[in-house]
């Protein structure tokens, strides 16, 4: 079921699923965000799914919410 932007996430890991079941993990956002992994380091978001290269933590953000990065959420280490 397609919510469009009023969908409310629990957490990272349903951001995650809901990306990849519409198809949106892998386009590109309109404009890349700057995360600070939970490992400290910080990381260019380009992609709705991304992941941080230092540490494999996995983050999504949906795409009417890719305007923030308070609106983006961590799925897990190499979350699949």
């Amino acid at each position: 079921m397609h919510e469009g932007c009023s969908g409310s996430f629990q957490d990272g890991k349903q951001i995650v699923e809901k990306l990849r079941m519409m198809g949106f993990s892998n386009q590109t956002m309109p404009i890349p965000l700057f995360i600070t992994c939970e490992c400290g380091k910080t990381f260019e978001m380009v992609t709705f799914e991304d992941r941080c290269e230092n540490c494999g933590m996995v983050y999504g953000v949906t795409p009417c919410h890719a305007f923030d990065p308070i609106n983006v959420m961590a799925a897990g280490i190499n979350y699949k």
